[in-house]
């Protein structure tokens, strides 16, 4: 089964984080990566550019296009990974590797039901 890892994080702080900081934290989620990927387990993974930058299209018809996201939270949606595992379990340990190198996220592990798969990754196990 796919599950989407979901990482939020309040964006002010990770925006104040200098350049070293930063590629400190990217190294060390790397790393974690690496194993996961190996093994097969790990499919696209991306780091969202700032909301500040998105766009949301809502409404009827062709909709309207706003600037942002216009969440009430805290926590900003910054990334994502998708990982393939069989169980809940599985993919939870999977985020628990991820937030002991960046502890600063909250992670959201949830199954993706529907999908395209992309170069074989999620595709039906037979």
């Amino acid at each position: 089964m796919l599950y989407a890892i979901l990482a939020y994080h309040v964006e002010d702080e990770i925006l104040c984080w200098t350049a070293e900081q930063d590629a400190a934290v990217v190294a060390k989620v790397i790393e974690v990566q690496a194993p996961l990927r190996a093994s097969g387990h790990l499919g696209p993974a991306a780091r969202l550019d700032e909301t500040r930058k998105a766009h949301t299209l809502r409404g009827p018809g062709a909709g309207m296009v706003l600037d942002g996201p216009f969440a009430e939270t805290k926590e900003q949606l910054l990334g994502f990974h998708l990982v393939d595992y069989d169980t809940d379990e599985e993919a939870i340990a999977a985020a628990r590797k991820l937030r002991e190198v960046n502890p600063s996220a909250v992670y959201e592990i949830r199954p993706v039901m529907l999908y395209v798969p992309a170069d074989g990754f999620g595709a039906t196990k037979g």
